[in-house]
């Protein structure tokens, strides 16, 4: 992800030895604040949906498998990019270079063909409720998963062909530097190819798409589970207006827009550097590009809390459920190393009755 704005070097960002001192901090700050937000969010994405029996869902399926890419590029891409400011160079070695571009590449074609299968998954739902009964059910979302991670997974293959470590002299130091093999007018195929069905393809259809949606939505209201009954449907419907009666697939529509605005600085900065005689390598801009798109895989777990009341409870009770689980354990401790005390005996007995006993 990070090297296609230097193509026309041949080489990844974040090999030079002159970032100064303020860069280091601020990029270092707010890269280890959004990558760590984010990892923390998305892990609880995941663990929200395999927990609680509720929340398995068609849709949350293809949220599970957003939050898994989103994971990947924070940590294939976003940490890496705090060793590159405070050492000038790759320091991952060849292994590293090949696998954290790998991984970089499949996290965000993965999360991008996440997006339009719920996408997809939305206009059926909304716009042909009956044939979602047959069509939007969660063995047939876990298929389409599995599809979508086996076709990337081959896909990306062809970064590992692609990158290479290799040694500048700058300033009469050796860097070594995670680069691209090939040169910059065989990359320019592969990048647009990329760009194309990774990108633009998938905004097309879903601005397509989420029209159809808001239109069925404004003549004729449909609710957003078609396994209810068409009675209660109706009965829930006439009680809102009609965009309100579907809160997912207005919380859907969000996560597109923002991937499509999240993603626009770097998308166009390397379209415009791949007709640039000298590419625009400005280090802020170049940092904000790279912010916007770690900001992309952080904000997700944000939007479902704020704009899903199921995903808020969820959190809620998962954040009450660790917090009980690591207070056991602190209590587990401290009995052990008293030698099981009578009183802490009482505790880990009150402890075990449930969860009633935070009186302890």
């Amino acid at each position: 992800m990070e090297n296609g704005t230097s193509v026309h070097h041949n080489q990844t960002l974040g090999v030079w030895t002159d970032y100064t001192f303020e860069y280091k901090v601020i990029s270092v700050f707010l890269v280890s604040l959004i990558c760590g937000v984010g990892i923390v969010g998305n892990m609880m994405v995941i663990l929200v949906v395999l927990t609680a029996k509720h929340m398995r869902t068609p849709t949350n399926c293809y949220l599970v498998s957003l939050a898994a890419a989103d994971l990947m590029v924070l940590t294939a891409a976003g940490l890496p990019n705090i060793t590159d400011a405070l050492h000038g160079q790759w320091v991952y070695g060849y292994a590293g270079c090949l696998g954290i571009t790998y991984f970089q590449y499949l996290g965000i074609n993965a999360s991008s063909c996440s997006i339009t299968a719920f996408t997809v998954e939305r206009y059926i739902a909304i716009c042909h409720p009956i044939k979602a009964q047959f069509l939007c059910t969660r063995s047939r979302a876990k298929k389409i998963i599995m599809l979508v991670w086996a076709l990337t997974s081959v896909y990306c293959v062809m970064w590992l062909f692609l990158s290479d470590t290799k040694k500048l002299v700058y300033d009469n130091v050796v860097l070594l530097n995670c680069a691209y093999k090939v040169s910059r007018s065989h990359y320019l195929p592969i990048y647009f190819t990329d760009f194309t069905v990774f990108y633009v393809l998938p905004l097309m259809l879903a601005t397509v798409l989420y029209g159809l949606i808001a239109r069925i939505l404004f003549l004729n209201p449909l609710p957003s589970d078609p396994k209810e009954s068409s009675e209660k449907w109706k009965k829930e419907t006439t009680r809102a207006p009609p965009l309100f009666c579907s809160p997912v697939t207005k919380m859907l529509a969000v996560v597109v827009i923002l991937f499509a605005l999240l993603w626009m600085p770097y998308r166009t900065l390397v379209v415009v550097n791949s007709f640039l005689d000298r590419a625009y390598l400005d280090t802020w801009f170049l940092l904000f590009c790279r912010l916007c798109i770690y900001l992309n895989s952080a904000i997700n777990p944000v939007i479902y809390n704020a704009m899903s009341q199921k995903f808020r409870a969820a959190f809620k009770k998962l954040l009450r459920m660790l917090t009980l689980e690591y207070i056991s354990q602190q209590l587990s401790m401290q009995c052990y190393g008293a030698g099981k005390s009578l009183m802490c005996q009482e505790r880990m007995s009150l402890e075990h009755r449930g969860p009633n006993c935070h009186l302890l």
